[in-house]
């Protein structure tokens, strides 16, 4: 490793110096000094990953090792298996095995005896008789294991009993064998993984595209792959994964950085909060019902049909009401090019059918204008055989000749211009507003044709929100819709693999929109319906993706029920909630046998609540601190909630942080986060700061909302209630805290 290490660094640095000297005295004009540098650059960076990887690996060079004798073999080969591959120089033997190679399968699916892994040329049948893990830290051994399953109980348990992190961290060693079936899963064909909370859903996608652009090396770039996650706060919090992968350059967006992108815009974008909260509230079930309505309508696709009607209808008006014609003469009629414009081509965007229809005009315009040259050439030769034939003096004659030549010369060339400019003015009359001029119109047309109440109330309320110059997050999936329908891609999309997290809160839609403008890519798709909080504007089943988005291609759903985060007690707790949902097809988690203390829900009288809460609240932040934890949540229903909690608890705890969710970084720490931002998070300890009957009811939404609360602790979580607990607690034992000053 350390020659390794030594010849990277003189080839980078002989690199740097060459990059040097072509920026400072290279020719900016010379083609061959540009793709010098531009060469040179490449090396450059995959110089600077892999001297990246080597120093991860002289840290942590490998935590595995297998025993494996092939069927014919004359014995056992040691294998050992690190996050990289290292070959030795001498004999370019390889001595530690990528993580992802199809031999380390060995490690996470096979067990000792009989084992086999798959190869290019086939399965590969052998003996397995060692498998062994490793901790090695800063290139000291720590402690290792041999062991015959996947991962040793005593491994996995001191693995998953640390404490949380600032970031997500990778699983490599503790990959297990239904995670490993998942990341190694055939690029092409589209997987929707169903994944319990704390089942690793958001690991695995990071470690299937680490996979996925180690297998497809020399088809494709890591920029070819692309993650779609639902925060800037949640992608800060995963950016970690893919470099200690050895793994850089892939995409990373959220859908609506990804639609404005598209769009060519950036728009005000109404916080999807607020309505999250009204309709977790339900202060005016009336209105909170039609809104919820509206937000169902607006991410269905059944609002892409009303789109299209509307542009149908907008495409019959596109065209001048005129044939067109050149210098009197029509060389193609309205319902010759209408009928090329709304039939021919009509799967086309519009720019492109306008480019097509512009080959039909010029390729008429040319031959009227052969024929028109063809007289203007006549008449010249005609006038010059005159001119010729007759007794004037020969220099007069020529004179006369140059001059018929000249006219014949300005009359062609004006009619080249003419017709030119008969093309473009008859094109430039076509309407080419952008996507939100469109949109606007279209929400003035759905007032029109409402076909029932949700349609009308739709087109009231989006016509409120941009007279407001702004936009709902389901307006974005639309303008993308119209963006592609009018003016088409500027350029293709070059991804080839696309991974979305936290699926589940993806509407129809929206994966509609990313299936045509990507066509040709393939999906990962991963979530849990129990945490379906947006299930307004979103999924109600996997099945929904598979018919209509999918639609005849091979899709399969897979389901992982095992969770790794929380601790027997905290999922009992959690389960008690998911049962109450009651969503088909979705089994109950089953956590690892890893045990804590027991809940605490803790209920207080009214009266009695107040700051008593949030004093009892500031003590136990204190008392976790105070044994090691550092990453505690304390989370409410909403954000105001969380304002008020925050504000009472900051008195105490100066370090402990507010998270909004304008948050562009994830910092760990302390913090009051509300439960809708936690999602996808994990702490080392959860304290919910009321789940009283009074904040949670027993409705579906706030189900899903305490569900994704509970679930973000792995080792401690406390529940406060002021009052009753919520009926989805039904089953807990309750401590009901009567003598408030004594507690505190």
């Amino acid at each position: 490793m350390a020659n390794s290490r030594k010849e990277s660094e003189a080839t980078k640095h002989s690199i740097d110096r060459e990059v040097s000297r072509l920026k400072e005295t290279g020719d900016p004009d010379s083609s061959i000094d540009y793709v010098d540098l531009s060469v040179n650059l490449l090396i450059q960076g995959s110089l600077e990953l892999k001297l990246r990887n080597l120093e991860e690996a002289a840290r942590k060079p490998y935590f595995a090792r297998v025993d494996f004798q092939e069927d014919g073999a004359a014995r056992a080969e040691p294998i050992y298996i690190g996050k990289m591959v290292l070959i030795r120089e001498e004999d370019m033997k390889p001595v530690i095995i990528d993580w992802r190679a199809p031999i380390s399968s060995l490690y996470y699916e096979e067990r000792l005896g009989d084992a086999h892994y798959p190869a290019p040329r086939g399965d590969i049948v052998g003996q397995m008789s060692l498998k062994r893990q490793y901790t090695i830290e800063n290139a000291e051994l720590k402690n290792l294991f041999d062991i015959d399953i996947t991962t040793n109980d005593t491994f996995l348990q001191s693995y998953l009993g640390a404490n949380a992190d600032s970031r997500l961290k990778d699983i490599v060693s503790t990959i297990q064998a239904e995670q490993n079936r998942i990341i190694r899963a055939d690029m092409w064909t589209p997987l929707i993984v169903q994944g319990a909370a704390g089942s690793g859903k958001t690991t695995i996608a990071l470690h299937r595209i680490a996979y996925l652009v180690y297998t497809h090396e020399k088809t494709f770039k890591p920029e070819n792959f692309m993650i779609i996650a639902p925060t800037a706060l949640f992608l800060n919090y995963i950016s970690e994964i893919l470099p200690e992968l050895g793994v850089d350059r892939v995409r990373q967006t959220t859908f609506e950085d990804f639609a404005m992108d598209l769009i060519g815009k950036r728009f005000r974008v109404r916080d999807p909060n607020e309505k999250l909260t009204i309709l977790a509230e339900n202060r005016e079930p009336v209105w909170a019902n039609r809104l919820a309505e509206a937000s169902r309508l607006k991410a269905s696709t059944r609002y892409k049909v009303l789109l299209d009607r509307f542009m149908d209808e907008m495409e019959l008006e596109m065209l001048p009401d005129h044939h067109f014609s050149v210098l009197g003469e029509v060389l193609l009629t309205r319902s010759e090019l209408t009928k090329l414009f709304t039939v021919e081509y009509r799967r086309w965007p519009v720019k492109n059918r306008l480019e097509e229809m512009k080959k039909h005009m010029v390729t008429a315009a040319k031959r009227r204008r052969n024929v028109l040259a063809s007289r203007v050439e006549r008449e010249c030769q005609i006038r010059i055989d005159a001119l010729k034939a007759g007794n004037e003096s020969e220099v007069d004659i020529r004179m006369q000749i140059i001059a018929a030549y000249d006219e014949r010369d300005t009359r062609l060339h004006n009619l080249q211009k003419d017709i030119s400019r008969t093309i473009s003015g008859y094109l430039s009359g076509i309407m080419k507003p952008q996507a939100i001029d469109w949109y606007r119109r279209f929400i003035g047309w759905l007032a029109e044709h409402a076909a029932d109440a949700d349609e009308a109330f739709v087109a009231e309320w989006s016509a409120k929100v941009l007279a407001d110059k702004k936009i709902e997050l389901e307006d974005l999936a639309p303008l993308i819709h119209l963006r592609y329908r009018v003016h088409g891609l500027e350029e293709k999309i070059p991804v080839r693999h696309i991974v979305i997290d936290e699926a589940q809160d993806f509407s129809a839609f929206q994966f509609d929109v990313i299936r045509r403008i990507i066509p040709d890519s393939s999906f990962t798709i991963l979530g849990d319906l129990c945490q379906g909080i947006h299930s307004y504007r979103s999924l109600s089943s996997w099945e929904e993706i598979q018919s209509q988005v999918f639609q005849d291609r091979r899709s399969r759903i897979l389901t992982l029920e095992q969770s790794y985060r929380t601790t027997v007690e905290i999922m009992d707790a959690a389960n008690l909630v998911a049962a109450r949902m009651n969503i088909p097809g979705v089994a109950m988690a089953k956590p690892v046998v890893r045990h804590s203390e027991p809940v605490r829900l803790q209920a207080y009288r009214p009266e009695d609540a107040g700051r008593f809460i949030h004093n009892r609240i500031a003590m136990r932040l204190r008392e976790l601190m105070a044994n090691g934890m550092k990453l505690l949540a304390v989370i409410g229903k909403t954000l105001e909630e969380c304002r008020e909690i925050y504000r009472h608890l900051v008195r105490e705890i100066p370090e402990i942080r507010l998270i909004t969710g304008a948050e562009g970084e994830y910092g760990g720490g302390v913090m009051v986060v509300p439960a809708h931002l936690s999602k996808g998070l994990e702490f080392d300890g959860v304290i919910l700061a009321d789940a009283g009957s009074a904040r949670f009811s027993d409705s579906l939404m706030d189900a899903k909302l305490l569900y994704v609360a509970l679930t973000r602790a792995m080792h401690v979580l406390d529940i406060h209630c002021v009052g009753a607990p919520s009926p989805l607690l039904e089953g807990l034992p309750v401590e009901r805290v009567r003598d408030v000053q004594a507690a505190v």
